[in-house]
């Protein structure tokens, strides 16, 4: 009969980031591949109007993370910016950037009926087939949603806009990987690649709010931190690859 030592040790040589991230960190649950990444967009209760559930996997084929929380304002906060609908106008601003019935469906379709349930609709049902093809044809991995976003941009795989003007922005090339000592014992330093992270945001995103400039001065970068949604996990705990991903950040790490 195998014990329960044993059974417990099979679960670390099988699942070992799992089971580290879930008993020593107490990350969130992680929801289901398909609705990773989906984000909750709250309307005051007294709007009588379904929440938006934006997907950013869907958008992220098309855009890069700078078009949105860059040159169309949008804050890496959830629920932080002061959009007005105004039934899907915005005054041309935010999503009406896109959703214009130009580029993409607009507040009303061709036939002059509102599109508001096509956004404002929690209880719709998710693309599951787009999912799907996507899914299958992109990079795998195993958390998240499931899709290596970076290799698959960097194996042209998808080639998405940097800016809604056409103009692609020109990179800094940081080339240099920042070295960051971990706070606890026994765990290698974390990897951040510039490059990487250059190639979907722009600078402004993360210094100097989330991140001085100067080294060693940034308070929040610690992983009860991050779990909290601060400096690195206001992305990598609901949008970009989660916290759960321990190797991916930390490429030492060896948990025996």
């Amino acid at each position: 009969m195998i014990t329960r030592f044993a059974l417990l040790l099979l679960c670390f040589i099988m699942f070992p980031n799992q089971i580290f991230a879930g008993s020593m960190l107490k990350l969130p649950i992680l929801p289901s591949p398909e609705r990773y990444g989906s984000v909750l967009m709250e309307v005051p209760a007294e709007k009588k109007i379904s929440s938006v559930v934006f997907a950013h996997w869907l958008h992220r084929t098309k855009y890069t993370c700078r078009v949105c929380h860059y040159e169309l304002g949008f804050s890496m906060k959830v629920n932080d910016t002061p959009i007005v609908c105004n039934k899907g106008k915005m005054n041309g601003e935010y999503c009406a950037s896109c959703h214009n019935g130009k580029t993409s469906f607009g507040p009303q379709d061709d036939l002059g009926a509102d599109n508001c349930e096509r956004c404002h609709n929690t209880n719709a049902s998710l693309r599951w087939e787009d999912f799907q093809n996507l899914q299958t044809r992109l990079p795998k991995t195993k958390f998240g949603n499931q899709i290596d976003w970076t290799k698959a941009l960097d194996e042209k795989m998808i080639e998405p806009k940097d800016s809604l003007s056409g103009k692609t922005q020109k990179l800094a090339n940081i080339n240099k990987n920042l070295t960051l000592s971990a706070e606890m014992v026994g765990i290698s330093p974390s990897i951040f690649p510039h490059q990487t992270h250059e190639k979907w945001l722009d600078c402004s995103n993360c210094h100097p709010e989330l991140f001085n400039i100067k080294k060693k001065t940034t308070e929040s970068l610690r992983m009860a931190n991050m779990i909290q949604g601060r400096s690195c996990g206001i992305c990598h705990l609901r949008v970009a690859f989660p916290l759960d991903d321990c190797k991916r950040c930390h490429p030492g790490m060896r948990l025996f």
